[in-house]
């Protein structure tokens, strides 16, 4: 904590607990185990079957540029990720009778693949010498990688994650202290060092699978080097009185120059000036003294930055390559500038990760923003969708919309909606795993709810929950509808580090999928193009075109002035001002809202009256729609907070206190109904999926008014069944 807060808390800030806002009331979590139950309304695996995974069954880029299985490459595959981003804090990796019961439980979660992120911060843990893998961690990964194939789960795996590599004696591995991130694309000696540990730990065979993983048709994608971006990382690393750039830069930058211009006096021909001192010839060119600032020197560096990093991802690729690996490598995951769209210009796929309400510690005085993604119209999903490139895989490394925000349950709706209606391949909500087998494991990073820790978390779990549904299973369909961000190439680099495609522009993935593309002499057959250099006005003529040619169809209810944004394929609404999206489908209908006081009917499901904030689905569990299901899960989520958990302001974001286990789920209430016949009965369904006692029966149309907490404790799932 900053000496500033300190003295903050000094002068006796108010300290406002979580439960003191009026009329708010919480209600603790009683489930301690929380193993799904085999054949439990939560279990997916027979709802969303994982086949076993086989030479047969490698996962392979197919016509269209989507991540398909060999032996059905006409049949995209959409991959639900699990996150297992452990370290010491969070448990590490479980042991064998663990990891077994740990695969078994992601397959019946619906997840059908796992990124291995921190794998060698974790093996470097406590270890002195370079290389000098703990023996118990590496047995335990492999045995794990085991055990999700299996269970036919694919892995995706970071090259490195750490900035400290596999070099030994140092206990920050977690933090971003080390230079790794730039020096391995720019020193051959960290570089051989990468080489080194894709050797060791990807090149070797596992005994557990009796193959190496890097052969193995169980790794779908390599990401070289976790956020890798130069730009990022010098951020992350600036610090108060030291240069923005690293003084490492200063030597290639000068010999890029040198190709660039041979002289200083044609350099500086080019930037209108140099600096007093400097030279060319003697390699004495400066970095950008203020990363902000718009001036010749930095349209260069961005130059000299995809330069660098566009050879370093293609050294890393042939090396991967040179070791048997086949499968996609997406080397670049993090950044939104046009500069690091040129970066991955050439890449084979393409990666990314985007946060809202970022968190950046679990110390007092963390905080976030209390910021609805709706209210912005979902401007973190729609900066990755700028930034993946048209008919190429695109995965999504990390997201979430975190702990403790409000507004998180919005996450559960907006990212694997509008994943889905993008047509984006795989979907992984970053975190220490993205579930427990029981609340109270004595690990520092489980005993309480944290930021990036969503096993914990109900809000976040009944998320993951929906996304299985409408993102893996597919209830939400793609658009049909591509709209290309023409790219011409270097040309469109400005003198602004931080140029990024128009907000006005983006908008358009609310509404179609959209993506860069290289500039082409002819537009696509619906004739939409977003030309560069681009003009933010286009933004409103794209949709006017797409209404004229009735791609989006008369009733559609897009009015971009009022925030309304409604897909072409009219299973998305999405409304700004009131902070509310809803989705309707054939097998789900879904909203999410901050106020429900009146009442919305979608296709089927009628709800309203809604006490306080929230995400409401009801999604079938049997192959009917919903108006004739006769089994359909409900999800309502409202909030969760720890027990004892404090902050420092009214607003509740700034942390003061993280609080304790139990979790509290925030009471709330709601009026739901669904038309039909016979009879029929709501259940609650714990955390566990066990199905507790009906708590209302009748027959006809289902109507009830919904609460939450029930005689068993509060839950974020119900079950419908119809007679």
């Amino acid at each position: 904590m900053s000496t500033l807060r300190l003295a903050a808390f000094a002068l006796g800030f108010l300290l406002v607990a979580g439960a003191a806002r009026a009329g708010d009331v919480w209600s603790p979590v009683r489930e301690v185990s929380l193993e799904l139950q085999s054949g439990s309304p939560l279990d997916f695996s027979t709802l969303l079957p994982n086949p076993p995974i086989s030479e047969q069954s490698r996962i392979v880029i197919n016509g269209d540029g989507r991540l398909a299985r060999a032996d059905a490459e006409t049949s995209p595959v959409r991959f639900l990720c699990a996150s297992l981003g452990w370290s010491p804090a969070s448990g590490g990796f479980p042991d064998h009778d663990g990891a077994d019961r740990y695969a078994r439980q992601l397959k019946m979660h619906g997840y059908n693949i796992a990124r291995f992120h921190f794998v060698d911060a974790a093996l470097m843990f406590g270890r002195a010498a370079d290389f000098d893998f703990d023996p118990e961690t590496m047995d335990r990964f492999r045995y794990l990688m085991a055990a999700l194939k299996r269970n036919g789960i694919y892995w995706m795996m970071d090259g490195l994650s750490s900035t400290r590599g596999a070099y030994g004696g140092y206990d920050d591995r977690w933090n971003l202290t080390g230079d790794m991130k730039l020096e391995v694309q720019i020193d051959e000696k960290t570089f051989q060092h990468w080489l080194k540990f894709q050797q060791l730990v990807l090149a070797t065979v596992n005994p557990y699978t009796g193959i190496a993983p890097i052969r193995d048709p169980a790794l779908v994608a390599i990401i070289p080097f976790n956020e890798n971006s130069i730009e990022f990382d010098s951020i992350l690393h600036q610090r108060d009185g030291q240069p923005q750039y690293s003084r490492l830069l200063q030597p290639p930058f000068n010999a890029w120059l040198q190709k660039r211009y041979a002289s200083t006096a044609a350099l500086s021909r080019a930037w209108g000036a140099v600096e007093a001192g400097e030279r060319l010839e003697d390699a004495t060119v400066g970095l950008p003294a203020n990363r902000y600032e718009k001036t010749p020197r930095m349209r260069d560096l961005q130059a000299f930055f995809v330069d660098v990093e566009t050879r370093s991802a293609e050294r890393m690729t042939a090396a991967l390559r040179d070791l048997g690996y086949r499968g996609v490598v997406a080397p670049y995951n993090n950044w939104p500038s046009v500069q690091t769209s040129l970066t991955r210009a050439g890449q084979q796929a393409v990666s990314m990760n985007t946060y809202q309400d970022w968190v950046g510690g679990y110390e007092p005085g963390s905080s976030l923003g209390q910021k609805s993604s709706i209210a912005d119209g979902a401007a973190y999903m729609r900066m990755m969708a700028a930034a993946r490139w048209l008919n190429r895989p695109f995965i999504v490394t990390e997201y979430d919309h975190l702990f403790w925000s409000h507004y998180r349950y919005e996450a559960g709706i907006v990212m694997p909606a509008y994943a889905a209606l993008q047509n984006w391949d795989v979907l992984c909500r970053h975190g220490h795993g993205p579930i427990v087998l029981a609340y109270g494991e004595d690990f520092a990073h489980k005993r309480q709810m944290l930021p990036y820790a969503i096993a914990l978390d109900p809000v976040a779990r009944a998320g993951e929950t929906l996304a299985a549904l409408l993102f893996r299973r597919g209830d939400v369909q793609g658009s049909p509808v591509s709209i290309p961000f023409r790219i011409r190439g270097m040309e469109d680099l400005t003198q602004n580090m931080y140029e990024r495609e128009p907000d006005a522009l983006t908008t358009l993935a609310l509404l179609a999928a959209i993506g860069l593309q290289k500039d082409a002499p002819s537009a696509p057959a619906h004739g939409l193009v977003a030309a560069s250099p681009r003009d933010p006005a286009s933004g409103g003529k794209l949709i006017a075109a797409m209404r004229d040619s009735r791609l989006l169809v008369p009733e559609n209810s897009t009015d971009a002035g009022k925030g309304i944004f409604e897909s072409d394929t009219n299973e998305i609404r999405l409304d700004q001002n009131k902070l509310r999206m809803t989705v309707k489908t054939g097998r789900t209908e879904a909203i999410a809202f901050a106020d429900l006081a009146d009442t919305v009917t979608l296709a089927n499901l009628t709800v309203g009256n809604a006490a306080g904030k929230g995400l409401f689905a009801v999604s079938a569990l049997d192959d009917r729609p919903v108006g004739s299901s006769r089994r359909l899960l409900v999800i309502y989520a409202t909030d969760a907070q720890n027990t004892a958990m404090r902050f420092s302001d009214g607003e509740e974001r700034v942390i003061a206190d993280f609080g304790r286990l139990p979790a509290r789920i925030k009471v709330g209430s709601v009026d739901f109904s669904l038309p039909g016949k016979g009879r029929w009965t709501v259940s609650p369904v714990g955390l566990d999926g066990r199905v507790r006692p009906a708590i209302a029966r009748g027959s006809g149309a289902v109507a009830t008014r919904l609460s939450n907490d029930g005689p068993e404790g509060p839950t974020t799932y119900f079950l419908i069944e119809r007679q």
